[in-house]
C-alpha cells in the first residue's frame, strides 16, 4: 500500500498539471493553432515542413527541449529572420505551442 506522502505527491502533481492545462482553453487552442499555421507558417511553411525557415515537425525539432523552444518562440533568434513573439503571445501560450509542435498536434 502506498504511503500517504507518496499519494499526496501524486495528487499534487496531477492537480498542478490540471491547473496548467486549464491555462489554455479550447478557444485558445484553436487561436494558437491558427497562429502557428498562419504566422509561423509564413516562414516555416503552411504545413510546417519548412520554407524560408526550418521545418517544425516533431522529428525536426526533437533535439530541442520545451524550454529552448519556448524561449525561441518568445525572444526569437538574434542575427536571423526568426522574430520574437513576446507581446503577441504570453509565456503559457508559447509553452503550449512548444509542446504542441513537439507532439505533432499542430501539424495534424
Amino acid at each position: 500500500m502506498p504511503s500517504r506522502l507518496a499519494t499526496s505527491a501524486v495528487i499534487a502533481t496531477l492537480l498542478a498539471a490540471a491547473a496548467h492545462a486549464g491555462d489554455i482553453g479550447t478557444d485558445d487552442v484553436a487561436r494558437l493553432s491558427e497562429f502557428v499555421r498562419q504566422d509561423c507558417g509564413s516562414c516555416h511553411g503552411l504545413t510546417l515542413k519548412g520554407g524560408l525557415g526550418s521545418p517544425l515537425l516533431p522529428e525536426d525539432i526533437a533535439h530541442y527541449d520545451k524550454k529552448t523552444l519556448t524561449e525561441v518562440i518568445l525572444y526569437g533568434v538574434p542575427t536571423t529572420a526568426m522574430p520574437g513573439w513576446e507581446g503577441v503571445i504570453d509565456k503559457d501560450e508559447a509553452e503550449w505551442i512548444a509542446e504542441a509542435l513537439k507532439d505533432g498536434r499542430i501539424a495534424e
